[in-house]
């Protein structure tokens, strides 16, 4: 019988052990989704701003807190094998009437609980440094690396001195159907990016 007790006291202990990892211990990890369809906007000439507007959503698989502090993304065309660089700049969608009355909501950090999701359309504007005036130039295929820079709460005792390795970048891939450069000064002034298989793309984990 003292066997049968100490063995049953050592798997409540086990099961209150991982109930608390679970709870409360466990880090932050951090999983994105990105819609099956993003939006492109280019209406300047001789300037190399575009900007592409991506519904992302985030979920925080762990316990403990993490916070976005902002999103990097890089656009490849693969047929001329060259990459251009946007940072997370604005949240909701671009039109062309925002942009003259800049009535945008500035990109803030996002702050993940855990267990809990978040989601938002994030406008991607091209870094004023970049060479490559503009990466979309025809219709066909784009690739797509999303990267989020964050911080995480990792001040609990032992867990504190863990290293918490950054979320990996989720690569995607979208189809521009057309390009007529007529939508960026009418309308939405967008044009659609597919996924294309139009799925949703995850991140690993």
């Amino acid at each position: 019988m003292s066997l049968l007790s100490d063995i049953g006291s050592a798997a409540a202990f086990v099961v209150s052990a991982y109930s608390l990892y679970q709870t409360t211990l466990k880090r932050a990890s951090l999983k994105m989704f990105v819609s099956p369809v993003i939006r492109y906007a280019s209406p300047y000439q001789n300037s190399n701003f575009e900007a592409f507007a991506v519904p992302i959503t985030i979920t925080n698989e762990g316990a403990r807190t993490g916070t976005i502090m902002s999103m990097d993304l890089q656009v490849r065309a693969p047929e001329r094998d060259v990459i251009k660089r946007f940072y997370s700049a604005d949240l909701g969608q671009w039109s062309i009437e925002r942009s003259r009355t800049g009535d945008f909501r500035p990109f803030s950090p996002i702050v993940l609980a855990g267990r809990t999701s978040h989601t938002e359309t994030i406008l991607f504007h091209a870094r004023r440094d970049e060479p490559v005036m503009q990466i979309v130039d025809k219709e066909g295929p784009y690739h797509f690396m999303l990267a989020i820079q964050t911080t995480m709460n990792e001040s609990v005792g032992f867990f504190s001195r863990l290293k918490q390795k950054p979320p990996r970048p989720l690569l995607f891939e979208m189809v521009l159907p057309v390009l007529d450069h007529r939508a960026f000064t009418s309308g939405s002034g967008t044009l659609p990016l597919h996924h294309k298989n139009f799925q949703t793309s995850v991140s690993a984990p």
